[in-house]
């Protein structure tokens, strides 16, 4: 079985998100997109003991046309939306959002969380949806830790949250062929990863360091893979966490405003003029 190589390593760079500061390695400014994924935001956010849920984390916002996900390392997330959803994910879990024809949803610590201080870490990644399938029902799925399907080999717990990966299949839904996995890995782990040919394929690293084709790759780097091999092969020089996220790409014209991720400059001037006249829905938080 042959070994991909690496395309190139980028490091992620620092953003503001409206007062948020969030490592960023995708986009960059050396690609726009690694098909069918768009962004992808790290982020250690500190949580303030004794401020209310209200004033932490991100209000009520929209989304059409693709799938924002946050995978949850710290700490507590809540989720409220315009389906009526209100969960909470911890350590470990997942949100999993598709937005289809339009969803509004919040973000916030949660009440333990602002209770007693701490850190939420997250990362949140949007995946792009086919065209076809961009004006579906949205939905929901909170995935807990222990919902998600691990397997277990060579100093390393790797979790399959979707896709399948050595014959375990991740519970979450895509509308595209892809295998995203989250590890915990030790020192001096060995690991071969088959991944489909076809799919475009990035490692996001959040600390330690991995060694793949005598290259170091370390926290806040992202290695991004030619199509050249049906596996990944890596060492861990220093205990590590780390995410790979891979895909079959989409192949379709890509134009994204905010929160909106289209085909045209036509859908994303309706999304906005849906948003406003109040076609995705409404959400009116609530808090214990």
């Amino acid at each position: 079985m042959t070994n991909r190589t690496i395309k190139k390593i980028i490091s992620s760079q620092m953003v503001n998100m409206g007062g948020i500061h969030l490592q960023q390695p995708l986009p960059d400014k050396s690609i726009d997109q690694i098909d069918p994924f768009i962004l992808i935001h790290h982020g250690s956010l500190p949580v303030k003991k004794g401020k209310g849920q209200s004033e932490s984390g991100v209000g009520p916002h929209p989304h059409r046309g693709f799938s924002p996900v946050t995978f949850v390392f710290k700490g507590g997330v809540q989720h409220q939306d315009s389906l009526g959803n209100n969960e909470v994910v911890t350590k470990g879990g997942t949100q999993w959002i598709h937005s289809g024809s339009g969803i509004i949803h919040s973000e916030r610590p949660s009440k333990k969380m602002v209770e007693q201080g701490g850190e939420n870490e997250i990362i949140q990644f949007w995946v792009n949806t086919p065209s076809k399938h961009k004006m579906e029902t949205p939905y929901y799925l909170p995935l807990a830790a222990d919902k998600t399907p691990s397997i277990k080999k060579d100093n390393a717990i790797i979790h399959v949250v979707a896709g399948e990966f050595e014959n375990i299949k991740g519970p979450a839904k895509t509308y595209s062929p892809q295998t995203l996995l989250r590890f915990e890995t030790k020192t001096g782990a060995d690991l071969s990863l088959e991944i489909e040919k076809s799919f475009n394929a990035l490692i996001y690293i959040l600390d330690g360091e991995l060694e793949i084709e005598d290259k170091i790759a370390q926290a806040k780097d992202m290695i991004w893979f030619n199509n050249d091999g049906e596996q990944i092969a890596l060492k861990v020089n220093k205990g590590s966490r780390f995410i790979l996220l891979s895909g079959e790409p989409i192949g379709e014209q890509v134009v994204t405003y905010g929160p909106f991720v289209m085909n045209t400059e036509n859908e994303i001037r309706q999304a906005i003029e849906d948003y406003q006249e109040g076609k995705m829905g409404q959400l009116i938080e609530t808090f214990d």
